[in-house]
């Protein structure tokens, strides 16, 4: 039995619907990749304890949550909070409502933001979402 027997077949699986929560935390498809990327290397680097406990999804999305907090703590470290420059095109409502939606999430702090994908956009219940962001049912 090789030492990554059996991840390959994981990723093939799991690899939409992390992506889909790489993206929903990031906002932005490239940065996605990159931390799909990140993580999956970590898995590799854990698999055959993973699979000896029978939990590499829920280390896999643990080790997403935290490294996308991570990143958005050294971001905010190295970059001021700037808003970009308004600009005067005409847009309809639905884009303005995305526009607002966008605006309103890029302001929420990165573990506020993986509650909201967790919660909502992956339909966790609320012991599934406390749960990798290590924090208690009330909370």
């Amino acid at each position: 039995m090789g030492r990554y027997d059996g991840f390959r077949e994981f990723v093939l699986a799991r690899q939409q619907a992390l992506m889909r929560s790489a993206y929903l935390l990031t906002g932005d498809a490239h940065l996605a990749e990159d931390l799909m990327q990140s993580v999956l290397l970590k898995v590799a680097n854990h698999w055959p304890r993973l699979v000896r406990h029978g939990t590499p999804e829920a280390y896999t999305r643990k080790a997403l949550i935290n490294q996308y907090i991570s990143w958005q703590r050294r971001k905010r470290r190295e970059s001021p909070n700037v808003d970009p420059p308004e600009r005067g095109h005409a847009h309809d409502a639905a884009t303005i409502d995305r526009i607002v939606l966008h605006q309103v999430l890029t302001r929420l702090t990165p573990r506020q933001r993986a509650v909201i994908v967790l919660r909502f956009y992956e339909d966790r219940s609320e012991r599934e979402t406390a749960e990798p962001l290590g924090c208690s049912l009330g909370t």
